[in-house]
């Protein structure tokens, strides 16, 4: 089931490589500064869990599919684009190993240009040429892809050291019969209530919060290390820290991210710069979050607007 022509043509005005009928990779916003600045500006997932930031693959393969349409998320829906598509459902999957190949192919080709930037170290090049760790984040929801166990595999067989997936949750039964877990496994939790959920992500599905509930019951069957994502935004789903504290405890998480939602792509016509948070307030609210939960602030990375909490001391390494 292929999305629409004018979704791909949107896809592309973004940068975004397409893969097959619904894969697609891009090279984000921080493998570009690691480059530019000889690996001197970097990730958050580098400053944490030391994932080389310039040798990272983002992508997806479940391009324009979602279960839930998040008022911050970034992607194009029908609404936006006056077209319609079955945001919920997939299609006809392709094989693991050819979307794998054809991402690094299509990473390869974006990186291109900077073989001609005097600026780029040609070790980082090339090393950046050869990625080792998959984000599996792009955007959609990667369990509408059913053979995702058989994906993260795939990865790990073309010499990846480390995958890392990241789901809105609402699959508990993809997450359950996975067959090869992921490096790390994260679950976006935007809200410490339903009524709260219903207004920020607005899901597609009339059970959300229920599935939801049952990942993060799930959470604890996983031997990787697993992450409640906040992506928070004032006014909106920045409240309740006690609330989040009680999903926490719920899930028994490795980590918690509180991180700033962004007024990027089409997230603006939902909200603006004037609405986002800032480093100071997702570090005032993790700060509270760690007064409720028994998790301890470990990092930041103001740059991203996130900060780390954990039980740990400090977060496992993955490289």
């Amino acid at each position: 089931m292929r999305v629409p022509e004018e979704l791909r043509r949107v896809y592309r005005r973004q940068g975004y490589g397409l893969v097959g009928d619904h894969s697609a990779v891009k090279t984000c916003h921080w493998v570009r500064r690691s480059l530019n600045t000889g690996g001197e500006e970097h990730c958050y997932k580098e400053r944490f869990y030391g994932i080389p930031c310039h040798r990272c693959l983002q992508m997806t393969p479940s391009l324009g599919r979602c279960l839930q349409s998040c008022v911050f998320c970034w992607r194009a829906t029908p609404g936006d684009l006056g077209v319609d598509w079955d945001q919920t459902r997939l299609g006809e999957a392709e094989e693991p190993d050819a979307i794998v190949e054809g991402c690094l192919q299509a990473h390869r080709r974006a990186l291109t240009g900077f073989g001609g930037n005097p600026r780029v170290p040609r070790e980082m090049l090339e090393e950046a040429l050869h990625p080792v760790h998959a984000a599996i984040s792009l955007e959609g929801e990667p369990t509408l892809y059913p053979r995702l166990g058989e994906l993260v595999e795939a990865f790990f067989d073309h010499g990846f050291r480390s995958v890392f997936i990241v789901t809105n949750g609402l699959r508990p039964d993809v997450l359950a019969s996975l067959g090869r877990e992921p490096s790390q496994l994260y679950v976006s939790v935007c809200a410490p209530d339903q009524e709260t959920y219903r207004r920020t992500c607005r899901p597609l599905v009339p059970d959300g919060w229920g599935r939801l509930m049952e990942t993060l019951e799930l959470l604890g069957s996983f031997s990787c290390p697993t992450v409640l994502r906040h992506t928070l935004v004032p006014k909106l789903n920045m409240a309740d820290p006690a609330g989040y504290a009680r999903l926490a405890e719920r899930a028994g998480a490795t980590y918690l991210e509180p991180k700033a939602a962004k007024s990027v792509g089409y997230a603006r016509r939902r909200f603006g710069y004037d609405e986002m948070a800032w480093h100071s307030d997702v570090r005032a609210f993790a700060e509270a979050l760690a007064a409720e939960s028994g998790y301890r602030i470990v990092d930041e990375h103001p740059p991203s607007a996130i900060v780390l909490l954990s039980k740990l001391e400090k977060p496992m390494r993955l490289y």
